[in-house]
């Protein structure tokens, strides 16, 4: 069996671990998730997502602008320090080279903010692991900009919030 790769972005910001933690398990992946970054594509849209998304055991498919999907489930929540998920059943391009993603989202009080840490933690498949630096490093990339568009949208003027779909 490959050996899975761990990846993982930062970015503080100015709000509570509360704040922060409610704001991004809310958010619409599509709001943050909305560009491209070399290879790895937008997200597109949810499907089959029942209710607020929250609970543990909760499902949904991921729609990227490439057309590919995953199964994402979510595995632990623990308000207002962290959750986490598993992307399954993927298909698209990525198919080939990786069979499944865990993911965890973290918050940490750090000096008058929060320090929001997303991680993954990639398990190849096949060729996936020869182009897994490859997939990490544009990963990275991906995350520091999905980050700063969080970081925008968690820090946005309740006047002029976002409203859920």
């Amino acid at each position: 069996m490959a050996t899975p790769t761990t990846v993982e972005q930062s970015r503080a910001i100015p709000i509570t671990c509360a704040q922060a933690f409610d704001g991004t398990l809310s958010i619409p992946l599509d709001a943050i998730f909305s560009r491209r970054y070399a290879l790895l594509p937008p997200i597109k849209q949810v499907r089959g997502q029942d209710g607020i998304w929250g609970r543990v055991g909760q499902s949904r498919t991921v729609v990227t602008t490439d057309g590919g999907t995953m199964r994402e489930v979510l595995t632990n929540v623990d308000a207002p320090h962290s959750f986490s998920y598993l992307l399954s059943d993927i298909t698209g391009p990525l198919r080939p080279l990786v069979d499944s993603i865990d993911g965890t989202w973290e918050f940490v009080p750090c000096g008058t903010g929060t320090r929001i840490t997303w991680r993954w933690v990639l398990h190849p498949r096949g060729p996936g692991t020869l182009v897994m630096p490859l997939i990490a490093s544009m990963w990275r990339g991906y995350a520091r900009q999905a980050l700063e568009v969080l970081s925008e949208q968690l820090l946005m003027p309740e006047s002029t919030e976002r409203t859920p779909d």
